[in-house]
């Protein structure tokens, strides 16, 4: 199971690792902030999709649905899975309608 958080949150020793799921960098975000952990831009969705449904945000399922077609067989799914439980954060100031919670349940999977 994954936690999720803002990475402008402050970190918080009880979460485990934190890895930022984002396409682009978050800004204001030094390179060496703690408040990053692993930086995975290739997990988050494509440049496409995600310029898409920031033109239909009202279209969260299908965004969603479209996101895990683009997961699936992911190598770097893959390579997420593999670090165990994280904390995968976001620069997306409301995580609900975000990409965050289709990629947590997408490894809550398996």
């Amino acid at each position: 199971m994954s936690d999720t958080a803002r990475v402008y949150d402050p970190v918080d020793p009880a979460q485990p690792p934190r890895v930022t799921v984002d396409r682009l960098w978050p800004r204001g975000i030094r390179k060496e902030d703690p408040r990053v952990g692993t930086w995975m831009p290739h997990v988050a969705p494509s440049n496409e999709l995600r310029t898409w449904y920031h033109a239909h945000l009202d279209q969260h399922d299908d965004f969603a649905a479209r996101y895990r077609e683009e997961l699936a067989g992911s190598d770097e799914l893959a390579k997420l899975r593999a670090l165990g439980p994280v904390t995968l954060t976001t620069a997306a100031k409301d995580i609900a309608i975000s990409h965050v919670p289709v990629l947590a349940e997408v490894l809550q999977q398996d």
